[in-house]
């Protein structure tokens, strides 16, 4: 029986996707089999990338709380690549079985497809909003140049399986309180085939199969987000006989900016001005992801204010990977008031206090820099 998915990532039942992501990176990067020194860490990397598959999926998962590994474990209730609604198909046929005395012949189970793989690329905060192409590598299954994926030696070829006589099944008969009923497994020694090499070929030891590293350019299209998974179809494992290969999943980490934050599709931005540019207003270089512009800081600029740059941001991607216009540029600004001071500043400062007066004013109800605040993080700035 296969182990918890919960279990296999070390996470609660309730964990976040954020929680699942997190567990995932740090599980694959200790049993990757590239550098792994654990004996089973090609067999703990699949279990920890199937884990990942279906906790990362909110209706995989939604179907696997509610059901179990059934629940996504083959076509009708899902895609880890089990037996889905056969499970269901042999009850119902076992049904028929006892009323009738009569079954459909046995399915022989095909090639199966190729498995997924995955592998984490590291791009710039710049390489995120322009888009790079980047050289990936990892390591797949690739199909045996010697026996063309077939697992047999040269020369010879799969004969019937002597077990399950080509049908793939296995069928035992089970007496219930029903009467007899017919119960059909996958054969073990064929693995639901049909056919078995008796001259294995020796490149591959009959698997079909040889583990290989590649190397792949892959182009990330502008606009990407931390943790987006962009699809290469057909670049993972190959599949047995000529299936369908599986796909390559390739998963964005974006370095963290020295300055820049993102916001959804905006760039946020915070600078500090001193309280002589405050009050008397200037103009400043900002930073963009495009190079410096100049902006114009008003007279009477307040802490919290936030100017926006139309069309500094960056790329909204669509899902087919087309942009469709860009974010904007925040800037928010920060009056920094002077901790130390030279004598002349602050005989200054002292010159001015006395012609601005001592009265505390308190603020009228009205948007204060505490509102402005609470509605950038509602996403309600203006």
């Amino acid at each position: 029986m296969a182990r918890d998915y919960y279990d296999v990532l070390g996470v609660p039942r309730n964990a976040s996707k954020d929680d699942v992501k997190k567990a995932f990176r740090k599980l694959a990067r200790e049993y990757h089999p590239d550098v792994s020194k654990h004996t089973d860490a090609e067999a703990k990397f699949k279990e920890i990338n199937e884990a990942y598959e279906v906790l990362s999926d909110e209706d995989k998962r939604s179907r696997y709380d509610r059901f179990g590994a059934a629940g996504v474990s083959g076509n009708g209730f899902g895609g880890a690549g089990g037996a889905g609604f056969s499970g269901f198909e042999e009850i119902f046929e076992d049904f028929f079985t006892n009323f009738t005395g009569t079954r459909a012949s046995g399915r022989r189970r095909g090639p199966r497809p190729g498995n997924d793989r995955r592998v984490n690329v590291t791009i710039s905060f710049e390489e995120s909003v322009f888009g790079v192409e980047k050289q990936v590598e990892f390591d797949r299954h690739e199909s045996c140049e010697t026996c063309q994926g077939s697992g047999a030696e040269p020369g010879t070829s799969p004969t019937r399986c002597p077990d399950c006589k080509g049908t793939g099944e296995i069928r035992q008969v089970q007496q219930t309180f029903l009467g007899a009923m017919v119960r059909a497994t996958t054969c073990p020694r064929c693995n639901g085939r049909g056919e078995i090499n008796p001259t294995p070929c020796r490149a591959c030891n009959g698997n079909g199969l040889l583990r290989k590293h590649a190397i792949l350019n892959v182009q990330i299209p502008p606009g990407v987000r931390e943790g987006l998974q962009i699809q290469i179809k057909a670049e993972g494992d190959a599949g047995e006989n000529s299936a369908p290969n599986g796909n390559l999943y390739v998963i964005i980490d974006v370095k963290e900016h020295k300055f820049f934050k993102r916001k959804d599709n905006d760039i946020i931005l915070d600078v500090n001005v001193n309280v002589a540019q405050a009050a008397l207003g200037d103009k400043i270089n900002i930073p963009t992801v495009e190079g410096d512009v100049e902006l114009v800081i008003p007279a009477g600029t307040q802490t919290g204010k936030v100017f926006r740059l139309r069309g500094k941001g960056i790329p909204r991607l669509r899902t087919d990977g087309s942009n469709s216009g860009r974010g904007d540029q925040l800037v928010y600004v920060q009056v920094a008031v002077p901790t130390s001071l030279t004598p002349e500043q602050r005989d200054l400062f002292e010159q001015l206090a006395a012609t601005m007066g001592k009265d505390v004013q308190p603020q009228q109800n009205g948007r204060g820099f505490f509102d402005r605040v609470m509605d950038f993080f509602a996403g309600e700035q203006q």
